[in-house]
Formats: C-alpha cells, sequence, structure tokens
C-alpha cells in the first residue's frame, strides 16, 4: 500500500469516526430530550376517561398520540436549546482550542443538529401534530371492520385531503402575490413558479420536478407563514398569561408591611373603639 492510498485510507477512517460520533451524541441528545419531554407530558396531563376503561383500542390509540406529541414536544424543545447550544459549544472551542476531549464540539455536528431539527420541525409541524390530532378522533369509515387500522385509514385519507387543501391554497397565495405573468399563468395550468419567480421553483405541472419544486419553495414558504401564525399568536397570548400570572401570585403571596404607618393605625383603632363605645 502506497503512501498516497495510505492517506486515503486515514481520510475515509476519520471521516467514518466523524459521522458515528456525530450518530451517537444526536442519538443521546434526543432520548434525553425525550425522556423529559414524556415525563413533562405525563406529569401534567389530564386523566381522559378512556384512560380508565380496560379498552385495548382506545388505550393502544392514546399510547401512540402520547408517543407523537412527545416526539413532537422534544423536537420543539431541540429548536429553542439550538441556539444556546450552539453558542456554548463556539465558546468551550475558543476557550480550550487545543482540548482533545473538546474537539467533539465542532461545526459538523452544530450544521447537522440544524438540519435534524429543521427536517422534524417541518414533518412533525405538517405530519405528525395533525396525525396525532386526526388518529384521536377517527372512528374508522363506515361499514369497516373496527380496529387500530381502520383508525389508521381514515386518518391517513384525512390527513391527504388537508395536506392537498392546504398546499392548494399555499400554491393559490403564492400565484396572487407575485406580480409577475408566469405566476398567474399558473393558475389556469400553466407552470408551477415558488417565490420570487426562481427557476429553481419553476415546474410545468405535469413534470417530475413538480416534487422538488414543491419541497424547495412551497412547504418553506407554508413553514414561513405557520411560523408567521405562531409568533402573532405568542405575542397575543403572552400578556394574558403573565397577567393571569402575576394575579394568581398575587392572591397566594402575602403582602408584606414593612412600610405600613403604626401610628395611624392606631388612631384608627382609637376611633373605632369610641365610636363603639358610643353606640354601647
Amino acid at each position: 500500500m502506497g503512501p498516497a492510498e495510505h492517506d486515503a485510507l486515514a481520510v475515509r477512517e476519520r471521516l467514518f469516526h466523524q459521522r458515528v460520533r456525530e450518530s451517537l451524541i444526536c442519538t443521546l441528545l434526543f432520548v434525553s430530550l425525550y425522556l423529559l419531554c414524556h415525563f413533562i407530558i405525563t406529569r401534567f396531563k389530564k386523566h381522559t376517561d378512556f384512560a380508565e376503561v380496560h379498552n385495548d383500542e382506545d388505550a393502544a390509540v392514546n399510547r401512540i398520540a402520547l408517543a407523537l406529541c412527545t416526539f413532537t414536544l422534544a423536537v420543539s424543545l431541540g429548536a429553542v436549546l439550538l441556539l444556546p447550544f450552539s453558542i456554548i459549544s463556539n465558546e468551550v472551542l475558543l476557550c480550550f482550542p487545543h482540548s482533545y476531549y473538546m474537539q467533539w464540539l465542532n461545526g459538523s455536528l452544530v450544521h447537522g443538529l440544524w438540519n435534524l431539527v429543521f427536517l422534524f420541525s417541518n414533518m412533525s409541524l405538517v405530519f405528525l401534530m395533525p396525525f396525532a390530532y386526526f388518529f384521536t378522533e377517527s372512528e374508522g369509515f363506515a361499514g369497516s371492520k373496527k380496529g387500530i387500522m381502520a383508525r389508521v385509514y381514515e386518518t391517513s385519507v384525512v390527513l391527504l385531503l388537508l395536506t392537498l387543501l392546504v398546499l392548494g391554497m399555499v400554491w393559490v397565495a403564492l400565484a396572487l402575490v407575485d406580480q409577475d405573468a408566469a405566476s398567474r399563468e399558473s393558475l389556469h395550468g400553466g407552470c408551477c413558479r415558488g417565490a420570487g419567480g426562481s427557476a429553481a421553483c419553476s415546474a410545468p405541472m405535469g413534470s417530475p420536478c413538480l416534487p422538488a419544486a414543491l419541497w424547495q419553495c412551497y412547504l418553506p414558504y407554508l413553514y414561513s407563514c405557520l411560523s408567521l401564525l405562531g409568533v402573532l399568536l405568542l405575542l397575543l397570548c403572552t400578556p394574558f398569561g403573565l397577567s393571569t400570572m402575576f394575579t394568581v401570585t398575587g392572591k397566594l403571596l402575602v403582602k408584606p408591611r414593612l412600610l405600613e404607618d403604626l401610628d395611624e393605625q392606631l388612631s384608627c383603632t382609637r376611633f373605632e373603639e369610641a365610636s363603639v363605645s358610643r353606640h354601647l
């Protein structure tokens, strides 16, 4: 084996070990977040009626919905903690640039975590959360055999129809927002163009490039719209939540009496005593 082949083998081996290390770290982080979120949900969730009844089908549906909600909460918590983790890992590498035990906090790991969080957040937002809701509400098609699979079939059909409806609404919204002729032609069965009229988002309606256009343009646009709605809902609900929290806290806590005037209280007590004595 020559020096060139030995160097190439060393590079491949280093890349293999790096990929295995990153996979293990991502798996351990996600398992930790999943266990934490499972504890939080099981601690605060309400006990439903079918949880008390010994029904295997309803119990299985409840467990599946709980697993999907736990997965979604773990992804959300990972998305929240990802930016502080990136900042802290960068500061640790700057403080210990030559430490062998800190080299696993590299840019490849952070970049991989960002990609995984973006992928799982889209999947949770578009598929898992609606599937969990429709799955708990489903009972199977009329005339079909009852069971878990009947609920899965009904939920899949409803979710498919909802996905087509939402994608159609996003397609029409994009065509109306863009002011060029190609976007207006897409409403009449012409070409499919994404935001900004970019060539990467253009595809004929019957071409195999349409899934790529959906993935590159429509799904990010849909994710941005849903994120905007979430931010607006957060800005609307945060003041009410803070006011309720302070109201409840004020009722539970005992107000301090350090700044009260004792002479004024004594005079008020004397006036009350004098008033009571006059009435007697």
